[in-house]
C-alpha cells in the first residue's frame, strides 16, 4: 500500500501514453493523475482519475479498503481527468455522498448528470471522519470558478495547484525520488495551465497564511513533503509575474535571414552581459515551453518575416497566447524581415500596444530580404539596449 501518513494513502495511476494534454501540452514523460484514500471511521476519497484508467484506480482503492464502502468522494476540482471517474465510483459505492461547493455540483449535473448523494460544503466548512477532520478553502479561479482545497490536519489535498507535469516513477513522495526533471515541468504547467490567474493564486495563499503544511497533495506529480517550502514560493513568485535576470529570443524564419538576424542579437546580448539567453525558433519549439520561458525570464525579443502582407503565422499564434495569458511586466524587443512588403515590424507594435502593453526596449530593426552591414548593426544594437536595459533590474 502506497502510505504517505498514518490513515492517508496514494491511490493515483499514471498515464504514460497520451501526447499531449488537454489536446495542447506536450508530455514527453507523461503525467500522473492523483487520488488519495483516507482510512478513518469514515472513508473519504479525495479526488478521483480520467475515466479511462478507472480499473486500475479501482484496484488500489480496494487494495486500502478491501470490501468496506467508501462513504465519501470530496471533488476539489471538475475537470474530467480528476472527476471523470465519479460516475463509475457511484455504481461500485452506491452510498457514497460527494462532497464539493455549489459551482461543483452545477458542473457535476452537466457532466455526468449525477444530483443525489450531493454534501455541499463553504469555505471554512469541515467533516468530521473520526480521528481525522477535513477543512475546505475555496480558491475560485485556480484556474477553474469551482476549484477548492481540502486540509486533512497537516495534509493539504490542492487540486491542480502545485501540480506539475510527469509520471511517477516508482516513488510517490518527493523525499524518496530525484525531482530535478519535475522543477520545470511544474514551471511549464503553472505558466500554461494556471498562469492567467494570478491575481486567484495569490488569493488562495493568502488564505493558507499561517496553516503548517507538512504534506502537498496535489492532483499531478510528486506529494511534496521534503520541498513544501520551495514549491509554495515558487507558486508565491510565479502568480507575481517575478522572474529571473535573462532573455527569451523567439523568432519565425523561412529561408534563415531572420535566424541570422536573431543570433546576431543573442550574440550582442551575451557580450553585453547577460548569461540566461534561451532561444526558440517558434516554428520548432513547442509554444508551451516557449510560454514557460517567458515566465521565467524578464526580458523577450521576437522576430519574424513578413507572410502574406501579414505577421509570420506561427509568430502571429504566440503572440496572441501570450497576451491571453496576461503575463506582466516584461520587457519587449523586436525586428522583422520583408522581401517586398513591410508588415511584420509594424504588426509586433500593434500586439504590444493592443494586447501586450510591455516596455519596448531598444530601436526595432527592419531588414529587407537580407542582413546588410547597416542592419547587422542594428541587430547588435537592439542585443546590448535589452542588455543594458536587464542590467538595470
Amino acid at each position: 500500500m502506497k502510505k504517505i501518513t498514518d490513515r492517508i494513502y496514494y491511490v493515483g495511476v499514471n498515464d504514460r501514453n497520451k501526447n499531449l494534454f488537454e489536446g495542447l501540452w506536450p508530455l514527453p514523460k507523461g503525467v500522473s493523475y492523483n487520488a488519495y484514500l483516507i482510512d478513518d471511521e469514515k472513508t473519504c476519497l479525495v479526488d478521483t482519475v480520467e475515466a479511462d484508467f478507472f480499473m486500475p484506480f479501482l484496484e488500489n482503492i480496494r487494495e486500502v479498503l478491501g470490501d468496506r464502502q467508501l462513504d465519501y468522494v470530496v471533488v476539489n476540482h471538475m475537470e474530467p481527468d480528476h472527476s471523470g471517474s465519479l460516475a463509475l465510483i457511484k455504481k461500485y459505492y452506491p452510498g457514497v455522498q460527494i462532497v464539493g461547493n455549489k459551482k461543483t455540483f452545477d458542473m457535476m449535473r452537466g457532466f455526468y448528470q449525477i444530483e443525489n448523494d450531493v454534501f455541499e460544503v463553504k469555505n471554512g466548512d469541515s467533516i468530521e471522519l473520526g480521528a481525522l477532520k477535513l477543512s475546505f478553502v475555496l480558491t475560485p479561479m485556480v484556474h477553474w470558478p469551482e476549484t477548492m482545497m481540502t486540509l486533512c490536519g497537516k495534509v493539504l489535498f490542492s487540486g491542480d495547484a502545485f501540480g506539475c507535469f510527469g509520471a511517477l516513477n516508482g516513488a510517490w513522495v518527493d523525499e524518496q525520488m530525484n525531482c530535478d526533471d519535475f522543477w520545470m515541468e511544474m514551471v511549464r504547467y503553472y505558466s500554461n495551465i494556471v498562469g492567467k490567474y494570478g491575481t486567484p493564486v495569490q488569493m488562495a495563499l493568502k488564505k493558507l497564511a499561517g496553516v503548517k503544511v507538512d504534506y502537498i497533495c496535489a492532483t499531478h506529480g510528486p506529494v511534496w513533503h521534503q520541498y513544501v517550502e520551495k514549491v509554495i514560493a515558487l507558486y508565491d513568485r510565479l502568480s507575481r509575474y517575478e522572474t529571473e535576470p535573462g532573455l527569451v529570443i523567439c523568432y519565425g524564419t523561412m529561408y534563415g535571414n531572420t535566424e541570422r538576424a536573431a543570433e546576431v542579437i543573442a550574440r550582442a546580448a551575451a557580450e553585453a552581459g547577460v548569461k540566461n539567453i534561451v532561444m526558440h525558433n517558434v516554428s520548432k519549439s513547442h509554444h508551451s515551453y516557449i510560454i514557460r520561458d517567458v515566465f521565467r525570464y524578464s526580458g523577450l525579443i521576437v522576430g519574424a518575416p513578413t507572410y502574406n502582407t501579414g505577421l509570420y503565422h506561427e509568430m502571429n499564434v504566440l503572440l496572441d497566447e501570450l497576451s491571453q495569458k496576461d503575463i506582466k511586466g516584461r520587457l519587449l524587443g523586436y525586428f522583422g524581415s520583408y522581401s517586398w512588403a513591410s508588415k511584420a515590424v509594424s504588426e509586433i507594435r500593434r500586439w504590444n500596444e493592443e494586447r501586450l502593453h510591455y516596455e519596448e526596449v531598444g530601436q526595432p530593426v527592419e531588414i529587407r530580404q537580407a542582413l546588410t552591414p547597416e542592419t547587422f548593426a542594428q541587430c547588435e544594437a537592439l542585443g546590448r539596449a535589452m542588455a543594458e536595459r536587464l542590467a538595470q533590474q
